[in-house]
């Protein structure tokens, strides 16, 4: 077993305006990504809360303490290279949005299914004028052409920093829908984890909690969290 991993050799993370954005020195060496890119971000909230995981780790360095960071680096060298190609994805959620697709029984989950999902639905329809059907079970169901180019353009608006938070958003809840409310400042993102797991949480209160799925759902709670809080960071105001 390899129990190598990279030790911290500076003293200050500090930020420095650099290349039109903001960078991360490490005793005056800039921090660069996996793809030995300069890792220079659009605002200054980034760039502190970057510098803020450097400074924190101790001896060995922890990727999974560094969120800001691992998310940083898929935006210059994943997400920047391929935007279009990003962004096409997760418009492409609406085509099987979760909030559409229902369970037909038992009655008790169908009106939780309800009472969570139609409100934003609704939402969708009259903010965006992107009205979704909504189906019992899981076949298929075609949506309206209008309604999908309308929800895809609200994606293209993000630039590929906004894309990267965006993704995990849309990817942990399953629902173009919420993410686009999380992003709208419309839904906090601990309310769209809620949200999204209605069917978790009712098998929970009929069988009981399993530790080891609870473990994995807190992660990627957090995860979702994270994305939002990356995505608003990433706004130049």
């Amino acid at each position: 077993m390899n129990d190598w991993a990279p030790k911290r050799f500076w003293t200050m993370a500090e930020v420095v305006e650099r290349n039109g954005g903001y960078a991360v020195d490490l005793d005056g060496r800039p921090v660069k990504t996996p793809y030995k890119t300069p890792l220079v971000v659009p605002t200054r909230a980034l760039a502190d809360a970057v510098a803020a995981e450097w400074q924190a780790q101790t001896d060995l360095i922890d990727p999974q303490t560094m969120p800001v960071t691992r998310a940083a680096n898929s935006a210059i060298d994943k997400v920047a290279p391929q935007s279009n190609a990003v962004a096409n994805m997760l418009a492409s959620y609406a085509e099987n949005d979760l909030l559409c697709y229902r369970a037909t029984a038992p009655d008790a989950l169908v009106a939780l299914q309800d009472a969570a999902w139609d409100p934003w639905l609704d939402w969708v329809a009259q903010t965006l004028d992107a009205p979704l059907h909504v189906t019992a079970g899981v076949m298929p169901i075609a949506q309206p052409d209008t309604s999908l180019s309308r929800l895809r353009a609200e994606v293209e608006r993000f630039d590929a920093w906004e894309l990267t938070g965006f993704h995990d958003i849309v990817q942990l809840s399953g629902s173009l829908v919420l993410a686009l409310a999380v992003a709208a400042d419309k839904l906090t993102p601990d309310a769209a984890w809620q949200i999204s797991h209605v069917d978790e949480d009712f098998q929970i209160s009929q069988w009981g909690e399993d530790d080891e799925a609870s473990a994995v759902a807190a992660i990627k709670a957090q995860a979702l969290k994270d994305g939002a809080r990356f995505m608003r960071m990433s706004r130049v105001v």
